[in-house]
């Protein structure tokens, strides 16, 4: 290990020093940090930052406001968080822009910090209640998620000042040798969804000949309802760009990448920012802080394409090729981007480098399972109270996190089943609900982990369709390298959509399966022997219902739209009330001669608009599968 006072250690030192000074001034007064990651930016948080710069002006206050990353409660956007000498940090939800007036007049202006409107405090207290007080706080341990949505992520100093690129330094402290048997010591396994030990990637590129090597962030997330990296690139960069450092000394690599897909333009305009700034500072470029060691970034605009994930379909892509995978052996920690040695990792993954570097493998392997050390981070989605991002240890089960984090399911509705892992993720039923969520348990269950993506079913969701939808997703993602990934998952797309339309026949699932099984076989890459997993983990778990859908051309969940038809309650409905026939796009609701509202089946398209028009007093209109309609029409005398 080099000295201490080393001409590194002391540059750092002025470097932490200014940017400590700057932290401090920063935080001397009221300061106001507004959630305006993609999610807040949706909710309208840049409207609500607008009013809050305004009405500060306008009323002379002496008070910061700060654009930040996102939280995690992206159920509650726009988040504004009040920091105001005297009080306890507070965090408030929903806010609108008329709130965010009342916030400034009343709060900074005066001493009521408006608890009407507050959501938690960030640490306890005894004035209002902490994140940490409600059950999602005891399930809960944010680790890559610690700094996100309290620190500007375009300002170096806020990063700097809470410890950010110390590990960095203390990585140019040690030999390339030390820093890979850190990370291997720690048991991290890659989180990009595959679980592979990363330290036994980055030795395999440190020892792979050639002296030019690379390192690449892997940011093309594509999983419908994943949004686990993009938050952490907008919320907080240079935490991964300090982990690409390190992996780049650790292996030998002078150069280094972000592949950032193009649909992520907010993350790709902070990454940029994070780099030059980075530069700027030392801590990127030629002899980074006088250690000898050179680093380059660049950053890279994906198209799009799912596939890409897949690291040599990515290296494909970066090199003006199709992203199309190819054969593994050589993987590319021996032979990748250009032909050279070159280590892919995910965002979160790099992401947890620095943290391991400066606090020990002893620290990681203290968090989670033996075989899955350290923490997961999920979006949980779909059919569930409090959407957001979620960081748990690993091994945290998944009633945990659906119930104990995301507070169920709304509206009262039976929690059906959790779609985990992406659309070549498996779908879990309630019996799966004490599983400990860990690469090999949920592997294990016929599901996986993942990039991190988690969507909640509810009693309203048809297996059967969520097999289709999920098939149809990866069916048109897939590149048509493979002729099984090509043509199998068309041929189990084709049968799924027979079924769902009531035209399945029985051998249709043995069909299903025998297909799912080739097409797992003759995939090159995990796109193609993945696809099939929410098709036979429902069949595993749900076969009842694909049955009902071919012997009773019946969908119990009443989704697939073939399978039902909108009927009326006579004894329910309101005879002077027209608001089902008003909202009918097609005219199929007409007053029969006993003046009761009657549904044309013949014209009914199936939009659901009566029954959202139609006044929950009364709860006329109902949804039945064909069987339970013509025992209904038999029991009202064969109304039309």
């Amino acid at each position: 290990m080099r000295d201490s006072n080393s001409p590194l250690q002391q540059k750092f030192a002025a470097l932490k020093r200014r940017a400590r000074e700057a932290w401090e001034a920063l935080r001397k007064g009221p300061l106001v940090l507004v959630g305006a990651a993609t999610c807040g930016r949706a909710a309208g948080a840049l409207e609500v930052l607008k009013v809050l710069e305004e009405e500060i002006r306008k009323q002379g206050l002496d008070a910061r406001v700060v654009e930040v990353g996102c939280m995690g409660h992206c159920y509650a956007e726009p988040l504004v968080v009040i920091a105001k000498p005297g009080f306890p940090s507070i965090c408030y939800g929903y806010v609108t822009e008329g709130i965010a007036r009342r916030l400034v007049q009343d709060f900074l202006g005066g001493d009521d910090p408006c608890l009407e409107f507050a959501l938690a405090a960030l640490e306890p207290n005894e004035l209002v209640p902490a994140f940490s007080d409600f059950p999602r706080g005891q399930v809960e341990r944010a680790v890559l998620l610690e700094k996100c949505g309290l620190i500007d992520p375009q300002d170096i100093n806020h990063y700097l000042a809470l410890g950010g690129y110390g590990a960095l330094v203390k990585a140019l402290s040690l030999s390339p040798e030390e820093v890979v048997a850190e990370i291997k010591a720690s048991g991290l396994r890659g989180r990009g969804g595959a679980g592979f030990p990363t330290g036994k990637k980055w030795e395999a590129c440190r020892l792979a000949p050639g002296e030019e090597k690379y390192v690449i962030c892997n940011a093309d997330e594509g999983d419908p309802g994943a949004f686990m990296d993009r938050t952490i690139l907008e919320s907080n960069p240079h935490q991964v760009l300090e982990g690409l450092a390190i992996a780049a000394y650790a292996v030998g690599a002078r150069r280094g990448f972000f592949y950032v897909r193009a649909e992520y333009p907010l993350a790709v305009e902070r990454v940029k920012a994070a780099v030059r700034d980075a530069r700027a500072a030392g801590l990127l470029g030629p002899d980074i802080l006088g250690s000898g060691f050179d680093f380059e970034v660049e950053v890279f605009q994906g198209s799009g394409a799912f596939v890409c994930g897949e690291e040599t379909a990515l290296i494909a892509s970066m090199e003006g090729r199709p992203g199309l995978p190819r054969h593994r052996p050589p993987y590319p920690a021996e032979k990748g981007l250009w032909g050279r040695p070159t280590v892919i990792n995910n965002v979160k993954t790099l992401a947890y480098v620095p943290l391991i570097v400066e606090r020990g493998a002893a620290w990681f392997r203290g968090i989670g399972t033996p075989q899955s050390p350290g923490t997961a981070v999920f979006a949980l989605a779909g059919k569930v109270v409090n959407t957001g991002l979620v960081e748990v240890p690993m091994g945290t089960t998944l009633r945990q996190l659906i119930f104990g984090v995301g507070s169920g399911v709304p509206k009262g509705k039976a929690f059906k089943a959790v779609q985990i892992g992406g659309p070549s993720g498996g779908c879990l039923p309630v019996s799966c609900l004490d599983l400990p969520v860990d690469f090999d348990s949920l592997a294990q269950a016929g599901a996986m982990m993942g990039s991190g993506g988690m969507v909640v079913l509810d009693e309203d969701d048809c297996m059967v369709e969520v097999a289709r939808f999920f098939l149809d997703f990866t069916q048109k993602e897939s590149c048509g390298k493979c002729t099984m990934c090509r043509l199998g998952t068309r041929q189990m797309l084709e049968i799924l959509e027979s079924i769902t339309r009531g035209e399945g026949r029985p051998e249709d699932l043995e069909l299903l399966l025998e297909l799912a099984e080739d097409v797992q076989a003759g995939s090159l890459c995990g796109l193609g022997r993945t696809a099939p997993n929410p098709v036979l983990s429902t069949l595993r778990y749900f076969r009842e219902e694909y049955e009902a859908h071919i012997k009773e051309r019946r969908c119990p969940a009443k989704m697939c739209q073939a399978l039902i038809a909108y009927y009326i309650l006579p004894e329910k409905c309101e005879r002077s009330c027209d608001a089902c026939v008003g909202s009918c796009p097609v005219e199929a609701i007409f007053t029969n001669e006993d003046r009761l509202k009657v549904i044309d089946q013949q014209k009914c398209v199936k939009c659901n608009s009566c029954m959202e028009a139609c006044p929950p007093q009364y709860k006329a209109v109902i949804k039945l599968s064909p069987p339970e309609l013509v025992r209904e029409l038999e029991r009202k005398g064969g109304a039309k």
